[in-house]
């Protein structure tokens, strides 16, 4: 379908296939990417999924509900593109996207 690629706060890229319907999240754990802990499992409860998208791909993330907010004021590594990973559901405009990971996850 296309690819995403993370980038770990070191440099590291990881280019993964991405499947439209699953979360940002699913498509980096399923993929072996370092950085995204996912504690817990998806359900927008831990900060765990931190990415910061690049700001010309932020629109392709659709809106960000006030739960997801939430949580993300919690991290002090938030940025103007934060987002958390198990809230972006991958589409096939995200081909090519390009998200990094913080240092720290909470």
């Amino acid at each position: 379908m296309g690819r995403i690629t993370f980038i770990e706060h070191d440099g590291t890229e990881h280019v993964v296939d991405i499947e439209a319907g699953k979360s940002l999240m699913e498509a980096a754990t399923e993929n072996g990417v370092p950085g995204i802990d996912a504690d817990c499992g998806g359900a927008c409860a831990c900060g765990t999924c931190h990415v910061m998208v690049e700001a010309n791909w932020l629109p392709a993330t659709g809106d960000m509900l006030a739960t997801e907010a939430g949580m993300l004021s919690m991290t002090p590594e938030k940025t103007e593109t934060s987002r958390l990973a198990c809230q972006v559901t991958v589409s096939e405009a995200m081909d090519g996207m390009v998200v990094r990971l913080p240092e720290f996850q909470m």
